[in-house]
């Protein structure tokens, strides 16, 4: 009888973790997670990407399954192409949020996510996209972000660091929203107390996993919630330095094939 994994989850963030600098995912990594498919073990996506952003590359990845989207506001059914939870930001509050930071750091960009499988991205003039090959739609005024049900919205600031950014609009919305920072030029504002770990969670309790099962890699301050609730969290040699001091190990890069490495070690050939 072939040993029982040590892990029955693999719970991975996509961008600086999976994917590479051009959005695509190396055959190592391919292959070691087709080790862990053999193995028995899951691998879902963990991803501040919306679903309808991530649709394609569960494609490319032959993903059937589940995948949590959106910094944890939506558990997405790629086999179904549907969601079977979300989670909205009520545009209101995004509206006063909004307003409370830039009365403390001036004018600031935004965008949204718009909430459903076919939910687009709307961008506010000024707002330049972290990700250029993500589909985005411009609007002509900070009004038209909010003709449809949302996500989550995406700040820029055309001074402030991301940190420096993400700092003051903590302190400013408060209780209004949960503040992440996702990626380079990635501040983010979704439901209050929405995060990686909220979807993960649901996602792996739909499955049967328990937290311990679970090891979970990630690069950015927003992979910190999903650290704390998979029994084993690994970041990547480019991650933050906020998520590598809560991290259980800090493998190579994601250009280097970072996850890969602890793949192999923790599912052997054959």
């Amino acid at each position: 009888m072939a040993p029982t994994p040590a892990y029955a989850l693999i719970a991975t963030d996509l961008d600086g973790t999976l994917l590479r600098g051009d959005d695509t995912v190396s055959d190592r990594s391919l292959a070691a997670l087709a080790r862990v498919a053999r193995a028995g073990a899951r691998h879902l996506v963990v991803t501040g990407r919306p679903a309808p952003r991530v649709r394609p590359l569960l494609a490319d990845l032959g993903r059937a399954g589940l995948a949590v989207c959106g910094q944890g506001a939506q558990v997405y059914d790629a086999a179904t192409d549907r969601l079977l939870w979300s989670v909205r930001l009520d545009r209101e509050l995004a509206e006063t949020a909004l307003g409370k930071i830039e009365a403390e750091v001036g004018q600031v960009y935004a965008a949204v996510d718009q909430d459903g499988v076919d939910g687009l991205t709307l961008i506010e003039p000024g707002y330049r996209m972290p990700h250029p090959t993500l589909p985005a739609v411009r609007v002509g005024r900070r009004d038209d972000l909010w003709c449809a049900p949302i996500s989550k919205v995406l700040l820029r600031h055309a001074t402030l660091s991301d940190d420096e950014l993400a700092a003051v609009a903590r302190a400013a919305v408060g209780s209004l929203a949960t503040v992440t920072m996702s990626g380079p030029g990635t501040v983010e504002l979704q439901p209050c107390g929405v995060t990686k770990a909220t979807g993960l969670a649901l996602a792996a309790e739909r499955l049967g996993i328990a937290a311990e099962r679970a090891i979970a890699f990630g690069d950015m301050p927003n992979d910190i919630p999903m650290f704390e609730w998979a029994g084993r969290g690994v970041a990547m040699a480019n991650a933050h330095p906020e998520l590598k001091a809560v991290a259980d190990e800090v493998t190579l890069s994601n250009e280097d094939d970072g996850i890969a490495v602890v793949l192999e070690g923790l599912f052997p050939a054959g």
